[in-house]
C-alpha cells in the first residue's frame, strides 16, 4: 500500500508528487522538457519513452498514492495504458474473460487486435460474479472490468471479482476511470490493477490527453517492460500540466458529483424522460452495491428520451450544455454513445447491451444545478 494513503484526499492532489524546485524554490513543480540526460555516474539513466523523466516519475507517485498502490506509469492516452497492460500479462494462447458493458474503444482493440497476437477472449453475458466464473477457462490469465460502466453506468462487485480472481489463480483489472480515485479505490477491495483514461478525471478540462495504471511494484514493472518498447509515454509538458490539474481533482470530482445525484433524482421525475441510469438512484438496481464499495457515486449519469424526441435534435438545442465527444470536465457534455464511443459496434452488439439510440450520456460539471435544469427544459421544449 502507498505510504500516502493516511494522508488527506486534497492534501495528495496537493502535493504529492510535486518536483521540488530546489533551485529557485517556485511553489510549483518546475518543467523538465529535455529528451537527453546525463548517462555518466547517475543513479537513473533517463529517457522520456522510459516513463522515467522527472514529471513523468514524481506524477506517478501521486496516481498511486491516490490509488492507494504501490507503483503507477502515466501513459499517452488511456488506450495505450489499457492496451499496454493487456499486452503485459497476456501472449499467444492466453485467455481473457472481460465484461461485456465495456467502454467501446477498448472492446475493438480485443476484437481487431488480440487474434493477431493469437489471444483468446470471451465476453462475459453479463457483469454478476456468476456470469465471470463461467466464461473462465483453463487458459484465462485476466479477468477485466468496468464498473460504473459506460454508458449504461452497471455496477459490478469488485470484491466477488476480486475473490474469484484470486481463488483460481487469475489476475484482475479495471478501468476506474468513471468513478476516479475521489469515488472508488479497487485496490483496497483485492482488484490487482487499475487502469484509467487519465483525459477525463484526472484532466479535468478537456484539454488533455493521457493515460495511467497503478498497481504494485511487480506488475508495473512488467507494464513498464512492454511499455518502453510499445513507446505509449506522455510528453513533459503535457505531465506537468496534468500534475497541475490533479491538484483540484477532490474538489472538482466532489462538487460534479453532489451535481449529478441531484440532476438524476430530477431527470427521473421528468415527464419526457423515460429512463435513468445512475447508481446513486435507490431505483437503481445495484444501488445498494454501488454504495457498499463506492465512495461517492460519480458524476456520470446516462438517460433515455421519449420516443417522440430526437435525440440529436435535442443536444443541438442545448445552449449551456455542450454536445461533446469527451467526458469529465468542468463543463457539463451529452453525447449519443451509440454515434460516438460505441458507433464501432454493431446495431445489433448495442441491442444486445441495452443501447438504444434515444440514450444519452451526461457528463455533469461544477454549472451551477438551476441553470443546468434550465438548458434541458428549453431544449425539450423546443422540440415540442
Amino acid at each position: 500500500m502507498s505510504k500516502n494513503k493516511k494522508l488527506g484526499l486534497n492534501t495528495i492532489c496537493t502535493h504529492v508528487g510535486e518536483v521540488k524546485d530546489e533551485q529557485f524554490k517556485g511553489a510549483v513543480s518546475p518543467m523538465y522538457l529535455s529528451s537527453s540526460y546525463e548517462f555518466l555516474d547517475v543513479d537513473v539513466k533517463r529517457y522520456p519513452r522510459y516513463f522515467n523523466t522527472p514529471n513523468q516519475e514524481f506524477l506517478a507517485k501521486k496516481i498511486a498514492a491516490l490509488e492507494h498502490t504501490e507503483s503507477a506509469l502515466i501513459f499517452g492516452s488511456g488506450m495505450a495504458a489499457i492496451s499496454t497492460m493487456f499486452l503485459a500479462f497476456l501472449k499467444q494462447g492466453d485467455h481473457l474473460v472481460v465484461q461485456n458493458t465495456l467502454y467501446g474503444g477498448t472492446v475493438n482493440f480485443i476484437k481487431e487486435e488480440f487474434p493477431k497476437y493469437g489471444i483468446e477472449f470471451t465476453f462475459t453475458n453479463g457483469y454478476k460474479v456468476e456470469d465471470f466464473e463461467a466464461a473462465i477457462q483453463k487458459n484465462t490469465k485476466l479477468i477485466h472490468i468496468e464498473t460504473p460502466s459506460n454508458p449504461l453506468l452497471t455496477i459490478t462487485d469488485i470484491r466477488a471479482i476480486a475473490k474469484l480472481g484470486k481463488s483460481k489463480g487469475v489476475l484482475t483489472s479495471i478501468d476506474n476511470t468513471f468513478a476516479s480515485p475521489v469515488n472508488q479505490n479497487p485496490m483496497d477491495l483485492g482488484i490487482d490493477m487499475v487502469m484509467h483514461s487519465a483525459t477525463k478525471y484526472f484532466g479535468g478540462h478537456s484539454d488533455i490527453l493521457a493515460g495511467a495504471v497503478a498497481s504494485s511494484e511487480e506488475h508495473i514493472e512488467r507494464i513498464w517492460n512492454v511499455g518502453k518498447n510499445l513507446g505509449g509515454n506522455l510528453s513533459d509538458m503535457t505531465v506537468w500540466m496534468l500534475e497541475r490539474s490533479m491538484k483540484t481533482l477532490g474538489l472538482r470530482v466532489k462538487a460534479q458529483t453532489k451535481n449529478a445525484k441531484k440532476l438524476a433524482k430530477w431527470l427521473e421525475q421528468h415527464p419526457k424522460i423515460s429512463k435513468v441510469y445512475y447508481p446513486g438512484l435507490k431505483s437503481h438496481p445495484e444501488y445498494h452495491l454501488a454504495k457498499s464499495q463506492m465512495k461517492g457515486f460519480g458524476a456520470m449519469l446516462s438517460f433515455e428520451l421519449t420516443n417522440d424526441l430526437d435525440s440529436q435534435q435535442f443536444q443541438k438545442q442545448l445552449k449551456l450544455i455542450k454536445s461533446s465527444m469527451s467526458l469529465a470536465g468542468v463543463e457539463s457534455t451529452m453525447l449519443s454513445p451509440y454515434l460516438t464511443s460505441h458507433a464501432l459496434l454493431t446495431q445489433q452488439e448495442r441491442d444486445a447491451i441495452g443501447l438504444s439510440n434515444q440514450l444519452i450520456r451526461f457528463s455533469v460539471g461544477i454549472e451551477n444545478i438551476k441553470d443546468l435544469k434550465c438548458d434541458i427544459n428549453q431544449a425539450i421544449a423546443a422540440l415540442q
